[in-house]
């Protein structure tokens, strides 16, 4: 890695394109810092230190601590993610959507992208509207705020939201990698510094090797990220031969490649919302907060580990549906004219891509839930651990570790390219 970076620094184009990144990124930290006006911060980061476990503390994680803070980009980029993904979805159940995607080429993506910028706003819009009613309701504005202030602040945050997709695409095209992944990242990335204080301040002589074990486990389980998001199965693909003309077509053998962990870190979110919502819930109720309900449904307690771990199995088997359909990939190899060795084309074939598939999947959520219970499991059998103050859950090793590859790769690849180009000149 470090090695494809100091190559990449050398070729001037590239290392234009590294530093607009970086000036992106510090942009983004700047607007991270700056609160808007008339909220109490203070009081506000002190309310969510008692939300850590609910929705809104993986907002904050995600946000890089701006949602606590109260930024100009405290709703972050989940605007626009929750947007992608409800119009993949949306692409999928309505058929002019699905036929836009798939036969409108550039300009059916350019339209299909458009109304992802529009439903960002929308979001961006709703979730402002809903975290202003949150601050307002528990007397976190301050004295003199009217309705003028609610109007400031709502618009500062879908104004901040708006602007980071902007940033992120500007990445996306002129920088180095995912714009939108880059800042997810980097959200992530800057709280570490903190944890690591509060976990050097924590250790002691007598629980040493606890951290020593915490951090032999997070070795173990950034080595098992990188091997998962690299594997895949391979299906031998066999093109049969035949003759046009004077000349002889196909007879290529060739594979189908289907990743190991197909869905990425979207099921785990999904499953980390769904799972917090009852916690979220009894936050807002105050005769629920020292009751059975909040205990039983804490993120250190058995019943939402187990709950956690159904719902990522139930998500990485929904998004391998979507993602991947084996119906039409038997249609289309019949097509051209291929077929997997020892299967008939059509059905037979479509049935043994689904058996390949659901295996596969079966696999990727195993590792999924692997992943997200493991620092929840450390938490739970190690009261030295749970007061730690790491907030480095699965969740955030996966996109971490995740988006740095994804990078690495990008590099790589316009190493590669201009190496061909010098090439060919």
């Amino acid at each position: 890695m470090f090695q494809t970076i100091r190559n990449a620094w050398k070729v001037e184009d590239i290392r234009r394109k590294i530093l607009f990144t970086l000036f992106i990124i510090l942009i983004y930290r700047i607007g991270n810092s700056v609160p808007v006006p008339f909220v109490n911060v203070y009081l506000l980061e002190g309310y969510f230190d008692t939300l850590s476990n609910t929705v809104l503390g993986l907002y904050n994680v995600m946000s890089g601590s701006a949602f606590a803070q109260a930024t100009i980009f405290a709703l972050s980029i989940q605007p626009y993610i929750n947007s992608s993904i409800i119009i993949q979805l949306l692409c999928i159940a309505i058929p002019a959507l699905e036929r836009l995607s798939k036969e409108g080429g550039e300009e059916g993506k350019r339209k299909i992208q458009n109304i992802t910028r529009y439903a960002t706003v929308a979001i961006a819009l709703i979730q402002g509207i809903g975290y202003f009613f949150l601050i307002k309701n528990n007397g976190f504005l301050v004295e003199d705020a009217g309705v003028w202030a609610g109007i400031v602040i709502v618009a500062s945050f879908c104004a901040g939201s708006s602007l980071l997709m902007w940033l992120g695409e500007q990445i996306s095209e002129f920088g180095i990698g995912n714009g939108i992944s880059m800042i997810l990242f980097i959200s992530i990335v800057s709280r570490f510094p903190t944890s690591l204080i509060n976990a050097v301040s924590n250790i002691s002589g007598s629980n040493w090797w606890v951290y020593l074990l915490m951090l032999i486990g997070m070795v173990a389980l950034i080595v098992l990220i990188v091997v998962v998001t690299n594997a895949e199965r391979r299906i031998h693909v066999q093109y049969s031969k035949r003759v046009v003309g004077r000349k002889m077509y196909g007879g290529q053998s060739t594979h189908l490649p289907i990743k190991v962990n197909m869905s990425g870190v979207l099921p785990v979110i999904f499953a980390q919302t769904i799972a917090s919502l009852p916690a979220t819930i009894a936050a807002f109720v105050p005769k629920w907060q020292d009751g059975w309900f909040i205990k039983f449904f804490n993120t250190d307690g058995i019943p939402y580990m187990v709950l956690y771990f159904l719902l990522i199995l139930f998500f990485s088997y929904f998004y391998s549906t979507i993602q991947f359909n084996p119906i039409e990939v038997a249609n289309n190899l019949k097509k051209n004219g291929g077929f997997i060795p020892g299967f008939r084309a059509g059905r037979p074939t479509a049935e043994f891509i689904t058996k390949v598939l659901n295996k596969i999947t079966l696999f990727g959520a195993l590792y999924l839930a692997v992943i997200a219970l493991c620092p929840l499991l450390v938490s739970f059998f190690s009261t030295t651990a749970k007061n730690t103050g790491v907030s480095l859950g699965g969740t955030s090793i996966i996109i971490v570790v995740g988006v740095a590859i994804e990078t690495v790769k990008a590099l790589e690849s316009q190493l590669l390219m201009r190496h061909y180009k010098g090439f060919l000149e």
